[in-house]
């Protein structure tokens, strides 16, 4: 058995491709129990951001089946293969590592990935398919990132793709200060949205979403006016710049509004930002006139800068990553070596309960108590003997030096006791 983590993000596949993986929290505990109902997979946790789905598993094969299963869920049309990365595991643990303390991200260092992380960690454990190594490995991650991110600035001033957004905004033509802001959507990456803009001395902020109730909370922290979401169509055309992040699976803002929007507007421009994944603008909103649509993707020019400003504080978390992984791989050695002894303890145990019980059958049928108490030691030590002595025998009789030296380690002789005795049970004599 194995650890695997594979996957696509943000670096090795587009958004068009990235929005067809993602799965809604809804969707996670079936996709986890159609992954451990796989043969070969023994714990698993599904990891699925606006920029990453991912698998981590303790799986028998080569990780194929984990591949191919990822491949075709829910939607990715069979072309997943090729944008695909696979590790296995101390590649695995340092991949998780590395993602949990934000070194993989869009935005270097962005201190929502661990929340993320510990969110898929649970979700795997509400649906019962975190076992004892998966969980382990997850909390040495959450360590991991914790310690990252107090040795190290890799947290300092952090900059999420929200802040970013904004940033952008306040570089374009439509200065938040002077704009008017329309939010789509209610969840945590909107509320950070709506913190940097109060920040950046936004005015006018109106929040539409499906569940008018989450709009008005939002709204009622920052100042803003709740929306229903069927009335954006009416209020679109006041908003200078849109935000918009939802979970929804299909485009909440379709290319006629955007049309009928400029029409109202006498084709003022429109600054769009879609922070989702999938996206919520659709894709030929971008090819209207007086209209500039951003994505999560084109985010990377002020992610960039953040990424320099941060790469010696990275330097130094991916020092911390190292010494964690040796501790992962050195802990995982050992878990390895402790396999036969637990088998030979379990053995021992099975056998010791097995006797005692026909022992305690014969006393209560009357059995004399010292001959039950020789059936007793007899009998187990020939079971408890029977497979070591008869390798023993097997090894000596193929010349397998190897053997005897290790068993002569465990078992030396002991000083009053003679070499006489072959060391053979009776089935073996």
């Amino acid at each position: 058995m194995r650890l695997f983590a594979l996957g696509i993000n943000h670096q090795t596949a587009p958004v068009d491709l990235r929005e067809r993986v993602a799965f809604d929290p809804d969707m996670l505990a079936p996709a986890l129990s159609a992954l451990q109902a796989l043969p070969q997979v023994r714990e698993v946790a599904l990891l699925s951001t606006c920029n990453r789905t991912e698998l981590y598993a303790y799986a028998d094969d080569d990780g194929s089946a984990l591949s191919d299963w990822l491949a075709t869920h829910p939607d990715s049309s069979g072309d997943l293969h090729a944008y695909l990365y696979r590790h296995s595991d101390g590649e695995a643990a340092r991949h998780l590592f590395r993602v949990s303390a934000g070194l993989d991200s869009l935005v270097l260092g962005e201190p929502q990935i661990l929340g993320q992380v510990k969110q898929a960690w649970s979700a795997a454990r509400g649906a019962g398919t975190l076992g004892n190594r998966l969980d382990r490995l997850f909390q040495q991650a959450f360590a991991t990132a914790k310690r990252a991110r107090s040795e190290t600035r890799i947290g300092a001033n952090p900059v999420s793709v929200a802040s970013a957004a904004v940033r952008l905004a306040q570089e374009s033509f439509a200065r938040p200060a002077d704009a008017s802001i329309l939010l789509i959507g209610a969840g945590e990456t909107i509320e950070l949205v709506a913190r940097h803009l109060v920040q950046a001395g936004a005015k006018r902020l109106l929040v539409a979403n499906r569940t008018l109730a989450h709009a008005q909370q939002l709204a009622s922290r920052h100042g803003g006016i709740a929306l229903p979401l069927d009335e954006l169509e009416r209020h679109l055309a006041e908003a200078d710049i849109v935000f918009s992040a939802t979970a929804s699976r299909e485009p909440v803002l379709h290319r006629a509004q955007v049309e009928a929007a400029l029409a109202r507007r006498r084709h003022r421009p429109m600054l769009l930002l879609d922070l989702a994944v999938p996206r919520d603008i659709a894709a030929d909103v971008a090819g209207l006139r007086d209209v500039f649509v951003y994505t999560v993707d084109d985010l990377q020019r002020v992610v960039e800068d953040n990424r320099r400003s941060r790469r010696e504080a990275a330097d130094a978390a991916e020092a911390i990553i190292e010494l964690q992984v040796a501790r992962f791989l050195e802990t995982s050695g050992a878990e390895a070596g402790l396999a036969p002894l637990k088998r030979l303890r379990a053995h021992g145990e099975r056998n010791s309960a097995d006797v005692l019980a026909k022992a305690k059958q014969q006393l209560a049928a009357g059995g004399d108590p010292h001959a039950v108490l020789d059936y007793l030691a007899h009998t187990l030590t020939n079971r408890l003997l029977h497979a070591p002595t008869a390798a023993l025998r097997n090894a000596a009789l193929s010349g397998d030096s190897e053997l005897a030296r290790a068993a002569e380690k465990l078992f030396p002789e002991e000083p009053g006791f003679g070499t006489g005795d072959s060391g053979l049970d009776e089935a073996e004599r």
